[in-house]
């Protein structure tokens, strides 16, 4: 089973994928952790990366593609996998098509986790961080023992700049623009699933578990 999470910032597909990847005894592939893996480890795609990321840039499509085929062709790998965090954009979906056709492989399912951007807005302006040891809360969902104080460590809670609202929807907006399309294009591939991000989490997860059976 292989497995494509869409969604926007903070609509919880990290959350249910990694849920997905316990119960169907798969891999959860987070992009960010790939990279870090391959620099970390000095790897040869893991370096070529470096070079792009030091001067700034943006790692072409093409490598990305490389250093995730790479790790989705690994033994842990054989039962499948769910991309969190990739595809991005249209360009990176077809190089990955391509590839996957290549060896004679296809995503099965794409995954949209559907939740509209006031509610997103919300969801993260609600989130709280430690100062110290950066344990996360949420105001509503998870809140602190006592309001503003870290349950672990008694330290103080902020509001990340990357959770105010007009950060937020910054983010939404750029998601819009690169992301949101590839909505179509696995709808258009047959492929696309939508659930309803705006339940509880668990409610979410039946709803995929539902879908993929």
């Amino acid at each position: 089973m292989k497995l494509i999470m869409l969604g926007a910032p903070g609509a919880g597909k990290g959350t249910q994928a990694k849920k997905i990847a316990e119960k169907y005894g798969i891999v959860h592939v987070s992009t960010g952790d790939i990279f870090r893996a391959n620099i970390k480890n000095g790897t040869p795609l893991g370096m070529e990366a470096k070079k792009y990321m030091d001067a700034g840039g943006l790692v072409p499509d093409e490598l990305t593609v490389r250093i995730l085929l790479d790790r989705v062709a690994q033994d842990d790998c054989k039962n499948g996998y769910v991309l969190d965090g990739f595809p991005r954009t249209i360009p990176q979906a077809e190089v990955l098509d391509q590839e996957l056709t290549k060896l004679g492989d296809k995503i099965d399912y794409a995954i949209d986790v559907n939740v509209p951007d006031e509610a997103i807005v919300e969801r993260m302006g609600g989130r709280r961080a430690c100062v110290k040891c950066g344990a996360t809360y949420h105001i509503v969902n998870i809140p602190p023992k006592k309001e503003g104080i870290c349950d672990v460590c008694g330290s103080e809670l902020i509001l990340r700049d990357d959770d105010k609202p007009e950060t937020v929807q910054k983010r939404l907006d750029v998601y819009h623009e690169q992301t949101q399309p590839l909505v179509d294009f696995y709808q258009k591939k047959g492929v696309l699933k939508e659930v309803d991000g705006t339940k509880q989490m668990q409610e979410i997860f039946d709803e995929i578990c539902g879908i993929l059976g």
